[in-house]
């Protein structure tokens, strides 16, 4: 019978609006699609490339006004996206 081990590591990410190094299931994952479009990613399994905020609405409108998201997701926001982004920090987060 083989056995295998599981690695007990956490999985640390680092937000981009605080710069906090925290473990992965505390942040929120947002990707950047082949469209230039940058989505929430609730199951964390969505294909391009991601970034991680925590969930405080604070971080979230940093993250947008410093233009910490468009450095990290390569691609530039369009009004739409950054209002939905938006709406999404003060509607569901905490302040």
């Amino acid at each position: 019978m083989k056995t295998t081990l599981k690695n007990n590591r956490e999985c640390l990410r680092t937000c981009i609006g605080c710069r906090q190094v925290k473990n992965k299931r505390e942040l929120v994952r947002l990707t950047c699609t082949h469209e230039e479009i940058v989505e929430i990613d609730l199951t964390g399994k969505k294909q391009g490339r991601g970034m991680y905020l925590c969930p405080v609405e604070s971080c979230w409108r940093r993250s947008l006004e410093k233009g910490r998201l468009e450095y990290a997701s390569r691609v530039k926001l369009g009004d739409d996206n950054r209002q939905s982004l938006l709406f999404y920090s003060r509607g569901f987060l905490k302040k």
